[in-house]
């Protein structure tokens, strides 16, 4: 392992960095910014810092707080329905289940309801298991105030996050399923894996055609899928891993066009998450190094 704290943590504190923004983009932005204030204190200076790792941790975070106010205003402006950008992972991810969970679009969906601070908070107690006084010297609170945070941060998710873990085995052969039924233009393939109450959600960020609005129900859902093999003509339905799980993604004569992320409870898919926004595509030609 290097010598030096930012290189040796660099994928943890993009990890922190996403999972407070939802943005690989952005969590790259903030790394560098990190990086620039660790490069300015100098080489003795960084010496004299008894807990790199805890330093450059509060450093992210302040500065993914920064950031946040600047996406908020973005999201307003957000044309139709806005999803996390998803992050290209290995398999090997899935084997640390409270990183991927702590990844998964489900997860992220979720963290989007709390506030900013609530936010940072639950990151890095719930995920990082920051100490109390290091998480409040990284929000600009009082320890207690971290606590009661955390608290409410924690009921907030319970109450929200999926209550069933899925294996990663009846993960993989639901989303078989479901890639071989819009493969094959099934439509009673995708009834069968569908739940009858489930939600898709696709992001075009009114750059490419997607719905504005939620599409609830699986009679109205698993048309609209099993019709992509009739429209969409020169495509393949494709495996790959998403956040830390097993997803697809659509091409559409030979280039990437959407990826879709699904969570599953009971062995039916209950959220499909269709992400086509070309920018946030964009860097899923590399994986993520992601770590705890």
């Amino acid at each position: 392992m290097t010598d030096d704290p930012f290189l040796a943590h660099r994928s943890l504190l993009f990890t922190v960095a996403y999972e407070m923004l939802g943005s690989a983009a952005d969590a790259e932005d903030v790394v560098q910014e990190t990086w620039l204030r660790w490069a300015d204190l100098g080489a003795e200076a960084q010496r004299g810092i008894r807990d790199g790792r805890a330093y450059l941790v509060q450093v992210v975070t302040r500065q993914a707080l920064n950031r946040m106010r600047t996406l908020a205003r973005r999201r307003e402006q957000y044309v139709g329905e806005w999803l996390p950008e998803p992050l290209l992972t290995s398999p090997d991810v899935a084997e640390d289940i409270e990183l991927a969970e702590s990844v998964s679009f489900a997860m992220l969906m979720v963290l989007e309801t709390l506030g900013p601070t609530e936010r940072a908070v639950f990151v890095l107690r719930e995920v990082f298991e920051t100490p109390y006084d290091e998480i409040a010297a990284a929000v600009g609170k009082t320890p207690a105030a971290v606590r009661q945070l955390a608290h409410r941060a924690r009921a907030h998710v319970a109450a929200r996050r999926p209550r069933v873990r899925v294996s990663r085995a009846e993960q993989e052969a639901v989303v078989e399923r479901f890639r071989a039924a819009v493969r094959d233009g099934d439509l009673q393939g995708l009834l069968d894996v569908l739940a009858p109450d489930v939600v898709l959600v696709s992001d075009g960020g009114g750059v490419v055609a997607a719905a504005r609005r939620p599409i609830v129900a699986a009679r109205r859902v698993g048309p609209l899928l099993a019709s992509v093999a009739e429209l969409a003509g020169d495509f393949a339905v494709l495996p790959m891993w998403l956040n830390g799980a097993p997803a697809m993604r659509l091409d559409l004569a030979g280039e990437l066009d959407t990826v879709v992320n699904l969570v599953i409870d009971g062995g039916r898919i209950t959220r499909i998450y269709a992400v086509r926004n070309p920018h946030k595509l964009a860097r899923l030609g590399a994986e993520a190094r992601l770590s705890r």
